[in-house]
């Protein structure tokens, strides 16, 4: 559905070139639903852009839908589907209108735009609103919308950015459903972008993280834990114990990314279940209390920080600041 060879994407800023996007190789085959990840300023908007036409590569080739980027846009665009992160509808306009515009956009005729909102609508439940104001719906049913509105032409292939920003938990867990049911129930292609780590865990069949405009990781969210070395364990001791503490750990078989805290001890081991008894033991020779202890399997958070040299979430709040 998408192959893209050495995309790249460059722009002048007062008086300097910036290489926004440095030579990115993608794969997305039909029915996956894939996510991309990535800061802000690594070249994720940037990639996205480009794909869906909205930006023209400054090198590189691609072919969306099965069409040439550069040599036909339009065809690209007839073929895939985009729900752009603030979504494109008119606050007083009635849900009914929204669709019948977007619809007739793609050259369906009115009753068929018609026809084809009220199969969406009942698909992403949002039956029964096509005559509410936009304006009226809540955060959950305004982006249901923004995907029915993105998906009334038939597209095979679909673009959400940032699908669920800004919802409430069952909102989200609430569009998640709908988001793979476009792959489960409608062999829909889905291309997703997303902050949430736990969203790209839990829809994704393969993930690819973008960081200073290449692809630096890709796989299965299992595949590119699995990446991560160990388990991470946090133990808690009295403040005057840490370094001691510390120190039993690092001497732990296979222990690295030793770090201390204020009364905590952070490490990484192969198998944390098996080098608990062997901590504890140790600490107890010696003579320290134990005030708490978690073992952590690895989460796409621990990978974005090992190809990145941070969390998503220190990513973001960074560039906010």
């Amino acid at each position: 559905m998408i192959e893209a060879r050495g995309l790249a994407r460059t722009f002048r800023s007062r008086g300097r070139t910036v290489e926004a996007v440095r030579g990115v190789d993608l794969d997305v085959h039909a029915g996956e639903l894939v996510g991309f990840l990535g800061p802000n300023g690594a070249g994720k908007t940037t990639t996205l852009r480009m794909l869906t036409t909205l930006l023209r590569p400054s090198s590189g080739t691609a072919t969306v839908g099965g069409v040439d980027l550069l040599a036909d846009p339009v065809g690209v665009r007839k073929k895939i589907g985009y729900v752009a992160q603030g979504g494109g509808t008119a606050p007083e306009c009635r849900v009914i209108e929204e669709i019948e515009i977007q619809g007739r956009f793609y050259g369906l005729s009115k009753a068929d735009a018609v026809r084809r909102g009220a199969d969406l609508a009942k698909q992403l439940d949002i039956g029964g609103l096509e005559q509410r104001l936009v304006r009226t719906l809540s955060g959950g049913q305004k982006r249901r919308l923004d995907i029915a509105l993105g998906l009334i032409h038939s597209p095979g292939l679909v673009f959400l950015d940032e699908p669920t920003t800004g919802l409430d938990p069952q909102s989200r867990a609430n569009l998640w459903e709908h988001i793979r049911s476009l792959r489960d129930e409608h062999n829909v292609t889905v291309f997703l972008t997303t902050h949430y780590l736990d969203e790209a865990d839990s829809l994704c069949d393969r993930i690819l993280v973008i960081d200073h405009g290449q692809i630096v990781a890709e796989g299965t969210p299992d595949e590119l834990k699995a990446q991560v070395s160990g388990d991470g364990v946090v133990v808690g001791v009295p403040t005057d114990s840490v370094a001691h503490a510390a120190e039993i750990a690092g001497r732990l078989p296979g222990a690295t990314e030793v770090t201390t805290a204020d009364n905590t001890v952070r490490f990484r081991v192969p198998r944390g279940d098996t080098a608990l008894p062997e901590l504890l033991r140790a600490l107890d020779a010696k003579d320290i209390a134990m005030t708490s202890i978690q073992v952590q399997r690895p989460s796409l958070d621990d990978v974005f920080l090992a190809m990145t040299g941070r969390t998503l979430r220190d990513a973001e709040e960074g560039h906010h600041a």
